[in-house]
């Protein structure tokens, strides 16, 4: 792996994760989530441990829908009682994560990438990998007027949402696996990897800017909308079709400190799974109505159908995938070979799912001993 694309990917990292934290109000479209979850603190509830509040962070993305409609529909605030759950919508993960390692959210929804990045960079003194939340979502989608095979994909310009970020870090190894060279840092090669907020893309391609990108949902359909076609999902490259592409994370203090309450966020998550697959519909639309909440629209069902048909929601962390993202990763020459031991502790998922009478997830031999 060259050391100078190892480096300057720290560097990068580094100078993102030193960025201003967003508010916990802060909307994964920039705007300002309001305050208007279905279910509130109950007059009188006991607060678990005695602590008043847990913050939790996602991403205003239909990958992390449990999140989405855990909180809209409150099972979140129901299984917590009198302890507050408090929100921050992220835009990315390393500003997720760096609010993680600051102290300004508890818990959160992520990407794999930004979890092993956290992980190592923090040389494993800071997160756990505490569950799973969803496989599937990721789709390259291009112009059907430039690219209409696999192979037109070379030099043409192909969006991804940001630098080492999970799409990112998939599509440099595909790109790898074609046998083109492109400069992980920088993006330039037979292919240009052009980085772009998930929030601008579909303007950047109706503007010509970009002809295609690999990105998660609702991304990826809105860009369809747009005229763009799905030229590959990611779920086809994955034996079974399944890859993580959302974590539930904890910061290790709390989960120390507090495990009763992060058995209940997890308690919650468990129960949004179980009710997501027993209601699709009504899932989808409460999904659909936290991000309307959120942004001040909602997704037109063009665009919401598809993309939440490509995602399966799941509690399994698929760990075995992580560690073959992290191999992806490497690969690309925007992480040294982590040592990712201990990056799991699966011991309350575990406990819930039992109690739910449902089978236990298992840690690819990553987890704590």
């Amino acid at each position: 792996m060259p050391a100078s694309r190892s480096s300057a990917f720290r560097r990068v990292f580094a100078v993102v994760a030193a960025l201003p934290l967003l508010a916990l109000a802060a909307c994964g479209y920039g705007s300002q989530a309001p305050d208007d979850d279905a279910s509130q603190v109950a007059a009188g509830a006991k607060k678990i441990d005695g602590l008043d509040s847990v913050n939790i962070g996602y991403f205003g993305n239909l990958t992390h829908a449990t999140a989405l409609v855990g909180r809209q529909k409150g099972f979140f605030q129901k299984e917590l009682g009198g302890t507050e759950a408090k929100y921050a919508v992220f835009n990315a993960g390393p500003s997720e994560i760096e609010a993680l390692n600051g102290g300004s959210i508890d818990i959160g929804w992520i990407g794999p990438s930004p979890a092993i990045n956290g992980y190592t960079k923090a040389n494993g003194t800071n997160l756990r990998i505490i569950g799973g939340s969803a496989s599937g979502g990721v789709k390259l989608v291009v112009d059907p007027d430039k690219i209409k095979t696999l192979k037109d994909v070379k030099g043409k310009k192909i969006a991804t949402p940001q630098l080492g970020n999970t799409q990112d870090v998939a599509f440099l190894d595909w790109i790898a696996e074609q046998g083109w060279k492109v400069d992980a840092e920088s993006g330039k090669g037979d292919v240009s990897v052009v980085r772009t907020d998930n929030s601008v893309a579909p303007n950047a391609y109706k503007s010509g800017a970009i002809d295609g990108a690999w990105v998660p949902e609702p991304t990826a359909s809105q860009l369809v909308a747009e005229g763009a076609k799905v030229l590959l999902d990611e779920a086809d490259l994955w034996p079974d079709k399944k890859f993580v592409i959302t974590n539930v994370i904890v910061r290790q203090e709390f989960l120390k400190k507090h495990p009763a309450v992060v058995e209940a966020v997890l308690r919650a998550s468990v129960k949004t799974t179980a009710w997501i697959h027993d209601n699709p519909d009504e899932a989808k639309a409460a999904a659909n109505a936290r991000l309307r909440a959120e942004t001040g629209k909602e997704l037109p069902a063009e665009v919401l159908d598809p993309a939440w048909r490509s995602i399966r929601f799941t509690d399994d962390p698929l760990a075995a995938t992580l560690g073959v993202e992290a191999e992806h990763a490497v690969r690309a020459g925007l992480l040294e070979k982590p040592d990712l031991a201990g990056v799991y502790d699966l011991t309350l998922l575990n406990k819930v799912l039992e109690a739910a009478g449902e089978p236990t997830a298992d840690d690819a031999g990553l987890g704590v001993e």
